[in-house]
């Protein structure tokens, strides 16, 4: 059985940072292209970031560019986002999910795997 797991969310103050992890079981995470998603209340799925499956080339949205950084770690099956400066429209719930197609275009139909999602808060 395929798993996404999300983990890492939580609050922050703005300009604070958090890790977010998400971590495959079921499959291997190098054979896929990764991205992660967010939504906020009230507002429709968007593509924050994702990593292409062989040679790991990686995309933002312009929204955090600069502030989030994507990245494998084949030996514990994970990909992870790094996330500094945080703001506060940054307040969703992130999702991660897989895809054996591009993921640079963000289209959700595309993605075959999903996880639960974490909450990530950002708020003095």
């Amino acid at each position: 059985q395929v798993q996404l797991v999300e983990s890492g969310g939580g609050l922050v103050r703005p300009g604070g940072s958090l890790r977010l992890s998400c971590a495959g079981s079921g499959v291997t995470l190098d054979y896929y292209a990764i991205a992660w998603f967010r939504q906020a209340p009230g507002k429709e799925r968007e593509g924050v970031s994702c990593i292409s499956s062989g040679y790991d080339s990686t995309s933002y949205a312009d929204s955090v560019k600069g502030r989030f950084t994507i990245s494998r770690d084949s030996a514990k099956n994970t990909v992870n986002l790094q996330m500094n400066s945080l703001k506060p429209e940054d307040t969703a719930v992130y999702y991660c999910a897989a895809t054996d197609y591009y993921c640079e275009d963000y289209i959700i139909s595309a993605f075959d795997y999903w996880g639960q999602g974490t909450q990530v808060t950002v708020s003095s």
